[in-house]
This record gives structure tokens, C-alpha cells and sequence, in this order.
């Protein structure tokens, strides 16, 4: 087989994955009232980007080939697919809805980035259809809990955003730290299966010679993604708030300026 093949065959036009995203469709739509805005695209992006992780080649690949794939769908799920979809959705200053704590939102993304990582939950959400369901439903859930405090609709209950630098620059350590465990750990320490995989697709030469990714390489790239890529999202999150912070301390100083309104006179 090779590369250009593979690529156009991995796709998977599973019933269940296609039902998810139509379903988010749709109670998004209810949800905004059926009216569509700018916001919009980000929760659309979410869907097409979920899609995408569980249903690309890029899934055929985490299914006992590749480590690395495996690493990608965790992260899009736990980082970039949560995130966009909160995005989506108008802001508002109150109302109600949920309401995290940001201790708990931040060990709810800690706790996803090292728990599935356990040697043993990691081989079986590889191996058991039913415990890859459970990771990916928590996945996304625990995603939307770590950046409700960041990015929720509720702009008021959001974190100030020097706060929220503290906190994703936490975050960022916490993933760095995994990722060098990782990257430096003995091969097959952190999920043995990807040792020896069952070539059910007849792409292992494929990988193994064409793409030269070899057990050692599979894990190292693994943990260097955990490391960079995902450092890379947790810091555009931080430029982000620095960018809101500034905005807000420009507008303030703009209120004070003679001419200006102060306390809402003139």
C-alpha cells in the first residue's frame, strides 16, 4: 500500500461519529435559536476538527499503530475541540449555567493529560472499543471543565486575566513535565501495545520503512507533542488574556483622560 492510498482509504464513515456530530449540530442551532453569527464558525470548526480526529486516517493510525496519532487525537480532543466550541457561543456578563471552580477546571485538564496515560488505560482505551468511547467522551468533558474559567460564555465568571495566565502557564508546565517523561522514558514503557502492532490494514512496512517510524521514534515524536504543540496552545491562550489585559487597562486610562468619562460623566 502506500502513502496516497492510505490516506484516501482510512477514512471511517462510522454511524456513530457521524450521529455525534449531527446531533452537536443541532442542539447547538436550538441552543443560539437557529441564529447564526461570527461565532458560530468556531463551534462548526469544533465539529469538523472532532470529526476529523475519529474518523481521518490520523484515527486508523492511533488504533495500535502509531503512538504519536494516539497523542494528536488526545490532544485535539482535550485542547483544541473544547475550546473552539465554547468559542461558539454568544457571551453574555451573567446568567446561569455551569459554574467551575478553577482548581477543579485545572485538575480536570491535568488529570486527562496523565490518567489515560497510565500503562494500563492507555493499552486498553487502544485495544476495547467501550473504554475508547469512555476516553474520548471524557476527553471532550474534561476539556470543556479546564477551559470553562478561561473561555466559558459567562464572560463574569471567567478568570481575571492575569489569573488565567497563571493558570495556563500552569498547565503548560504540568503537560511539559508528562512530555518528557515521555519523550525520555524506555520504549514501551508508557503504552507497550504500540510495540508490536496487529497489522490488520497491511500498512506496517508502510510506517516502519517508508516513514521510518520506527517503536523509539513512534514514542519520542509522542512526547514531544505533548510537550511543544500543546505548550504552543496553552501559550497562544496566555498572549490572548495579556492582549484582553491590556485592552481593558488602555480603555481605563482612556475614561481618565481629560475629556473623557469618569464614572460615567462627561
Amino acid at each position: 500500500m502506500t502513502t496516497k492510498h492510505f490516506l484516501l482509504s482510512a477514512w471511517s464513515w462510522n454511524p456513530v461519529i457521524i450521529l455525534a456530530c449531527g446531533a452537536a449540530l443541532g442542539i447547538y442551532a436550538k441552543t443560539v435559536g437557529f441564529r447564526f453569527g461570527r461565532r458560530s464558525g468556531y463551534f462548526i470548526l469544533a465539529v469538523a476538527i472532532f470529526y476529523f480526529t475519529l474518523a481521518s486516517p490520523v484515527s486508523a493510525l492511533a488504533d495500535g499503530y502509531l503512538f504519536s496519532a494516539h497523542m494528536l487525537q488526545h490532544l485535539l480532543l482535550l485542547l483544541v475541540v473544547p475550546a473552539l466550541a465554547l468559542l461558539g457561543f454568544p457571551e453574555s456578563r451573567t446568567g446561569g449555567g455551569l459554574r467551575v471552580h478553577p482548581a477543579a477546571g485545572w485538575a480536570a485538564g491535568m488529570g486527562a493529560m496523565w490518567i489515560w496515560h497510565e500503562r494500563t488505560l492507555c493499552n486498553a482505551a487502544t485495544t476495547l472499543t467501550w473504554v475508547r468511547g469512555i476516553q474520548v467522551v471524557s476527553l471532550i468533558a474534561l476539556g470543556v471543565i479546564f477551559w470553562w474559567p478561561i473561555v466559558g460564555p459567562q464572560t463574569g465568571r471567567r478568570l481575571p486575566p492575569l489569573l488565567g495566565v497563571v493558570y495556563l502557564f500552569s498547565s503548560c508546565v504540568g503537560c511539559t513535565i508528562l512530555g518528557i517523561l515521555i519523550t525520555f522514558a524506555p520504549v514501551g514503557v508508557v503504552c507497550p501495545i504500540y510495540l508490536h502492532p496487529v497489522d490488520r490494514l497491511g500498512i506496517l512496512g508502510l510506517i516502519r520503512e517508508n516513514w521510518g517510524f520506527t517503536p523509539a521514534l513512534d514514542q519520542q515524536v509522542g512526547g514531544l507533542m505533548m510537550w511543544v504543540p500543546a505548550c504552543g496552545i496553552y501559550i497562544s491562550g496566555v498572549i490572548a488574556l495579556l492582549a484582553r489585559y491590556y485592552r481593558a487597562g488602555e480603555a481605563g486610562a482612556a475614561t481618565l483622560e481629560p475629556g473623557g468619562m469618569i464614572d460615567g460623566t462627561i
